[in-house]
């Protein structure tokens, strides 16, 4: 029997030889010999942290708790495992970012314009997925040769010598524009 058994109204939690003396439909003496073997229902616990979700006995469970699973051990009695299970969340973000030229990101520098990501770990040993939505906007550049009398006025300035001159604003997209002015100024005489 398992963990215990009843016998003549009495009931045994151990293995061993009972003796049980009575009287028989006759008036005799009757004496029974009970030949018992307890076996044992069996318990155990265990504990378990996982990512997003873990397998046990044939489950899938999602979300932390405890868990029992009842089968049946060697001796044909009871068996109940216990998880005390922990499940930890992987992560994941999204950015969106205009930059000028490039971006570096996660120590990687990006020149194009595009959908990136970068995987890691997060703080609880799971994956940790981040999103970059980028835009990458050019800097421009123009350059310009001009021959003029005595001075020219260019961006606002008045320019009375030969040289090569530049000039530093922003574009439409708000990035770095750099205009060069290669000037040569002839003297009137």
């Amino acid at each position: 029997s398992c963990d215990t058994y009843s016998w003549n109204g009495t009931p045994y939690t151990t293995s061993g030889a009972y003796t049980w003396v009575g009287t028989n439909s006759v008036g005799c003496d009757s004496t029974a010999t009970l030949n018992l073997t307890i076996n044992p229902s069996t318990t155990s616990t265990s504990s378990a942290t996982a990512c997003d979700s873990y397998t046990w006995n044939g489950t899938a469970y999602t979300s932390s708790g405890t868990y029992t699973y009842v089968t049946t051990n060697t001796v044909g009695c009871d068996s109940t495992a216990t998880l005390n299970l922990t499940i930890n969340p992987s992560t994941t973000s999204s950015s969106t970012v205009t930059a000028c030229d490039s971006y570096s990101w996660n120590g990687t520098t990006y020149s194009a314009s595009g959908t990136y990501t970068y995987s890691t770990l997060n703080s609880n040993g799971c994956d940790s997925t981040a999103t970059l939505n980028l835009t990458i906007n050019p800097s421009t550049t123009s350059s310009s040769t001009v021959t003029a009398c005595d001075s020219y006025l260019w961006n606002g300035t008045t320019y009375s010598a030969s040289g090569s001159y530049t000039y530093s604003t922003l574009n439409a997209n708000g990035c770095d524009s750099t205009a060069t002015l290669n000037l040569t100024i002839n003297p009137s005489t």
